[in-house]
């Protein structure tokens, strides 16, 4: 059953999001699982992105192996899927 990902990062601005997101785009595209991606402010400040991945398991598959050894320091992004 596809899941809804959700994942806020007070302390990534809008140029360096969209900065990451160009590199990774290609590589999200032909993940295993992936299905949907946005991504823009967020109401509390910094970057909301939401993505619908066909399970919980591909996405954390995903942000293992291509997000979490290439993030800038300080941005762990807080995650919640439904």
């Amino acid at each position: 059953m596809p899941v809804l990902a959700i994942f806020e990062q007070p302390n990534l601005d809008a140029g360096t999001y969209a900065s990451m997101l160009e590199q990774l785009m290609p590589v999200l595209r032909s993940a295993n699982g992936f299905m949907s991606h946005a991504g823009g402010p967020s109401p509390a400040g910094g970057t909301r992105i939401i993505e619908i991945w066909e399970s919980e398991a591909d996405s954390q598959r995903f942000f293992n192996e291509n997000l979490k050894p290439n993030l800038p320091p300080g941005v762990v992004p807080d995650s919640t899927y439904y």
